[in-house]
């Protein structure tokens, strides 16, 4: 993977200040950070080296999930469409499954996974012998384990058979000629590493948009949990992801997590760092590679000068339940109360991804998992698990964001919207409602192969396939050329 992987023998980590109100790098010791240098044998070098691995998460528009791409490659899901002309042919390509190889979208999670994997590499392979506070020491490594496997997930999930590579601190030929490791191998060096990853963390995170120890069980619970479906159809893992999930959310005050009680307080930038965040990207605007450009711009209609990347399809929002959620989740109208169905698109945006402003600066972080989350995985999978529909642990867990979704207090029984039963469907359709528009939708539909399903349901006015529906996408071509071994 030339892009990734070619100039290893110098790994040239580019270091920024990750925005946190504490001293997590403001420093460029980029220069300095290989195993060459000597720097990685103490704890500043690893420091350094760490916010160079969590920075090709969210360099904005160079690679990672910090820009709108991210929607686009998750756009065969329902939930997300775009504008049908316009320059968003590359976006649409996602949407109608005829994706090219060559398609300027696909590079951006691809080369910041590999970029971050190869950031992971390097800790993982030289903190052993690094001197200074241990603990220190400890949860940088254990943190390197966790993006080393959070970066593997989006990569097996989107990709499928991709190259497992653990040793990119230390250059060979042989790299340049890599093949494909199978899926299953994948997952399972992801649970080897988010394993690793929860014995070294620390119960608390050390600033925000870093990961403690319940962030490791939380992601471990969703791998489990994809494992438990398709391809690999393991439905043993069903009882393994409750089992993690429960963890999480019996120790959530260890952890510095929870529920926010008002869903509208999600979105609001002065929350950034909230208890719901179990790991966001942290974002701080003040140059063209640090902003938030998921939100803002992106989300806003071209009626208002935004840029018309990403909206709802029609019938996700018809049948998205009435209530406090869809009132926040949904822009309906402009400020001068022109109507969604006279917008130039005739689509409802995503309101609550609209940031504080109309630009492509944002501070505002960007949750990549949340606590309502792990609530709707335990109760998924313990459903599954016990084969019981109506276990009253997985229904109260489900029933508290059904309760927020209508403005009620979400510790408080309510006859009038509880659940008394619950199937696997209903879970899953609860989750796609909360997490409307976020990067869920495509993995649900995906593991439980209902894609074709949700294609079937499309509105006649939204975009139509125009080719096979596809489950993964396919790798970007300049990996491909500069790696046979890659191709088909």
């Amino acid at each position: 993977m030339k892009s990734t992987m070619k100039n290893i023998a110098i790994l040239s980590l580019l270091i920024w200040s990750l925005s946190s109100c504490s001293d997590f790098l403001e420093e460029d010791l980029s220069a300095q950070i290989t195993s060459e240098s000597g720097a990685l044998n103490n704890v500043d070098g690893l420091t350094a080296a760490l916010a160079g691995t969590y920075k090709p998460l969210s360099y904005t528009w160079v690679s990672g999930l910090g820009n709108a791409s991210t929607q686009a490659i998750l756009m065969g899901s329902d939930d997300l469409t775009t504008h049908k002309a316009a320059n968003k042919a590359d976006f649409r390509e996602f949407d109608q499954f005829k994706v090219a190889q060559q398609n300027g979208r696909l590079p951006f999670v691809w080369s910041g996974a590999y970029k971050s994997i190869q950031g992971s590499n390097n800790i993982i392979a030289n903190y052993e012998k690094a001197t200074g506070d241990a603990a220190v020491i400890q949860q940088i490594a254990g943190e390197a384990f966790f993006l080393r496997a959070y970066n593997y997930f989006w990569i097996v999930r989107l990709w499928g058979e991709a190259p497992l590579v653990l040793n990119t601190h230390v250059f060979s030929e042989d790299i340049l000629s890599v093949e494909k490791s199978t899926v299953a191998d994948i997952y399972n060096q992801i649970v080897a590493d988010l394993t690793t990853a929860e014995s070294m963390l620390s119960d608390t995170k050390p600033a925000p948009g870093r990961v403690n120890k319940g962030a490791a069980k939380a992601v471990l619970a969703e791998v489990y949990l994809n494992m438990a479906g398709w391809p690999l159809n393991d439905a043993s893992k069903y009882e393994l992801a409750a089992s993690k999930a429960k963890e999480v959310i019996d120790n959530e005050e260890t952890y510095g997590f929870g529920l926010l009680d008002n869903f509208a307080d999600l979105w609001i930038a002065e929350n950034n760092g909230n208890k719901e965040e179990v790991f966001a990207l942290n974002f701080w605007a003040g140059a063209w590679y640090n902003g938030n450009a998921v939100y803002g711009s992106p989300a806003r209609p071209s009626d208002e000068g935004g840029w018309d990347d990403y909206f709802s399809e029609l019938t996700f929002f018809n049948e998205f339940p009435e209530g406090i959620r869809k009132e926040v989740t949904f822009m309906t109208e402009l400020e001068d109360g022109t109507p969604w169905q006279e917008f130039s698109t005739k689509r409802p945006y995503y309101e609550k991804l609209q940031g504080p402003k109309n630009d492509w600066l944002n501070a505002v972080s960007l949750p990549l998992e949340r606590m309502a989350e792990l609530y709707l995985i335990y109760a998924e999978a313990q459903v599954m698990a016990t084969n019981n529909p109506t276990d009253p642990t997985a229904l109260e867990a489900v029933n508290k964001i059904v309760r927020r979704s209508q403005g009620l207090p979400i510790n408080t029984p309510n006859a009038l919207v509880d659940w008394t039963t619950a199937t696997q469907q209903q879970i899953v359709q609860e989750k796609a409602w909360e997490f409307a528009g976020e990067y869920s939708r495509w993995f649900d539909l995906v593991r439980l192969q209902m894609v074709e399903t949700v294609v079937a349901k499309k509105h006649p006015d939204d975009l139509q396939p125009l080719g096979p529906i596809q489950y993964y996408v396919p790798l970007p071509a300049s990996e491909t050329l500069a790696n046979p071994n890659l191709g088909d």
